[in-house]
C-alpha cells in the first residue's frame, strides 16, 4: 500500500469554500430583505445541507 500525500490547499479547498458560502450567507441576511433573504437561505442552507448528508454517510 503506497501513501500519497496531498497538499494544504487540496485538502483544505472543500473547507474554505463551505466557510466563505456560510459567511456569504450571514453577511446577505445582515443586508436586506427580498433577494438578500435568498441568498442568505441558499448561503446558510447548503453548508447545512452538506453537513447532514456527511454525518449521515457514517
Amino acid at each position: 500500500m503506497t501513501h500519497r500525500s496531498q497538499s494544504t490547499r487540496r485538502i483544505f479547498a472543500w473547507p474554505t469554500a463551505i466557510a466563505l458560502l456560510s459567511a456569504a450567507g450571514l453577511f446577505a441576511a445582515l443586508l436586506g430583505d427580498g433577494a438578500w433573504d435568498v441568498l442568505s437561505w441558499a448561503g446558510l442552507g447548503i453548508p447545512a445541507l452538506l453537513g447532514v448528508r456527511g454525518l449521515s454517510r457514517r
